[in-house]
């Protein structure tokens, strides 16, 4: 079957269409692919995957994939055909039994091609060889059947994978304008769509709420991007360790409910420390509960946060309802999304980090950014690429030296953490237990700042 053949029966089947489509973004297209019924045409399966066997040529690699649903039939008649082994991960991660997430056998270290129907922004891409690479599974490139993305190979390109492509969009509108089967101008209103949709994606504006850019403000006026974590459990010891440290600080996160002495004193002292030492202050509540409780925990009781903190953290294990549930009515008041951890085995998986940003950028009004942790300077890189416009990263685990302690906390550096994105570092015990607190958080402080800096000039070409 040849290329033509192929895209003109494509489009007999309903699986390449024109007209008026509403996307999942809500946006209207004047076209739309879906490739899922092409399973059940023998011919047109053979030829696409003659087309595949042609396009693998000269690629080197070990065994293959499909990303489910629409690509692993396809990928399991390509595989048999070049007697291949076949591989696929799971929709959802297995909790029992062996625990395996990767379905077939294979060696660490194995190269595997990835196939797919189609790219358009390269996310689930790059999500599946996350996951496949934290299998041990190597992988370089993936082949689409459509490329209908306006620049897919250079947002592969920047994480590191090669894409291969059977056909593109404007192949596609040249060949069914060719064979009548399309008009000269719905083929310009797909094109004009395209473009639209190329534009935005670059020109994403940053939409941040006031308190976000007061933060930022914060930081750059005391050249300080270090949060103080005092976890102590004494009003005598967390006054005493941030007499020493608030000169450093931009944000200081707190555990008030710790305080084996709280009381109504507590939070106006705590207010008085900021306004004279110029820091930002962070609740670390965590709320993880339907929106009625929450938005009680966090404004009654004895502690009342929504009064004193101006941050907190937020759980969307409820959904992102709770955010209407902790901030309708306030004002002056935002949050971080937990969208990642740094305890080793960690529950948190990258399909609901992908939803917790995707809430938070659907919600500027009352999300700062987000808390998350990286193993290196590129995992960390891959994660920030997903952050809306201005938003920040505020980063746990970092100490002076990576390591593990003994409680499965996993530690990266300061220069690894700010080198990949992190906008904040968070630190806890690596200063508040050390002989010196005050000398300990300058350190972090100036070596943070510097990276800061120095990852922003690299950004600007300086």
């Amino acid at each position: 079957m040849s290329r033509e053949q192929f895209i003109e029966e494509l489009f007999k089947i309903g699986a390449v269409k024109f007209g008026t489509f509403t996307l999942k973004s809500g946006k209207v297209s004047p076209f739309y692919f879906d490739l899922r019924d092409m399973i059940s045409y023998p011919e047109l399966l053979d030829g696409i995957v003659e087309l595949l066997v042609e396009k693998l040529q000269g690629i080197e690699f070990d065994v293959i994939t499909g990303i489910p649903y629409t690509a692993l039939p396809i990928a399991s008649l390509v595989a048999d055909r070049l007697q291949k082994p076949l591989i696929y991960m799971r929709k959802e991660e297995k909790a029992y039994g062996t625990g395996n997430n990767v379905i077939g056998k294979f060696t660490p270290g194995a190269v595997c091609i990835v196939i797919d129907d189609l790219i358009t922004t390269g996310e689930s891409k790059i999500e599946t060889a996350e996951r496949l690479e934290a299998e041990g599974v190597v992988v370089k490139d993936f082949v689409v059947v459509i490329d209908r993305s306006n620049d897919g190979s250079g947002i592969l390109a920047k994480s590191g994978y090669i894409l291969h492509s059977l056909i593109a969009l404007d192949e596609i509108l040249a060949i069914l304008q060719k064979g009548k089967y399309i008009d000269n101008k719905m083929a310009d209103q797909v094109k004009e769509f395209t473009q639209a949709l190329a534009e935005e994606s670059t020109q994403e504006v940053e939409n941040l709420n006031p308190l976000t850019i007061k933060l930022k403000e914060t930081m750059q006026r005391k050249q300080s991007n270090l949060i103080l974590s005092l976890d102590v459990t004494s009003q005598s010891e967390f006054f005493r360790i941030l007499d020493k440290t608030a000169a450093e600080i931009v944000m200081l996160k707190t555990h008030v409910d710790i305080l084996d002495d709280y009381d109504e004193h507590f939070t106006g002292k705590l207010q008085e420390y900021a306004r004279r030492y110029d820091f930002h202050i962070f609740e670390d509540r965590k709320f993880a509960d339907i929106g009625n409780t929450v938005r009680m925990q966090y404004r009654k009781g004895i502690y009342r946060i929504s009064e004193w903190s101006e941050f907190i953290t937020v759980h969307l294990v409820a959904g992102a309802g709770i955010l209407s549930g902790l901030f309708e009515g306030l004002t002056g008041r935002s949050s971080f999304l937990l969208a990642r951890m740094s305890s080793k085995g960690n529950l948190i998986n990258e399909s609901y980090t992908r939803k917790v940003i995707e809430a938070g950028r659907k919600n500027p009004g009352v999300v700062s950014g987000f808390i998350g942790h990286g193993k290196d300077q590129e995992d960390i890189r891959r994660f920030k690429a997903k952050f809306p416009a201005g938003m920040l990263l505020l980063m746990p685990g970092v100490k002076l030296e990576s390591g593990t302690d003994k409680l499965g906390q996993q530690y990266i550096t300061i220069e690894d953490a700010i080198g990949g994105g992190a906008d904040c570092i968070i630190v806890g015990r690596g200063i508040i237990q050390s002989e010196n607190p005050g000398i300990t958080a300058k350190i972090y402080r100036e070596r943070a700042w510097k990276a800061y800096n120095q990852l922003n000039n690299r950004k600007a070409g300086k």
